[in-house]
């Protein structure tokens, strides 16, 4: 079973989680390199600041991309 967001709330569908919890980002990560991992995380942040717009923009920064470097 694969971890993935539920959506509006962005939490995970499997542990209740906020997503990208750990399981998922073993997932995401696995396969590719740092750059398309960044690109594809950051496709996932502007999704869930229209699915969240109270959301800090740097909160939502450090859940989505700050674990990708």
């Amino acid at each position: 079973m694969e971890h993935n967001p539920d959506r509006p709330s962005w939490r995970c569908g499997v542990c209740g989680l906020p997503w990208p919890c750990d399981p998922a980002r073993e997932h995401l990560a696995r396969g590719r390199n740092r750059v398309d991992l960044a690109v594809l995380m950051w496709d996932h942040l502007e999704e869930a600041a229209r699915d969240m717009p109270q959301a800090p923009a740097s909160d939502l920064f450090d859940r989505f991309l700050r674990w990708t470097s």
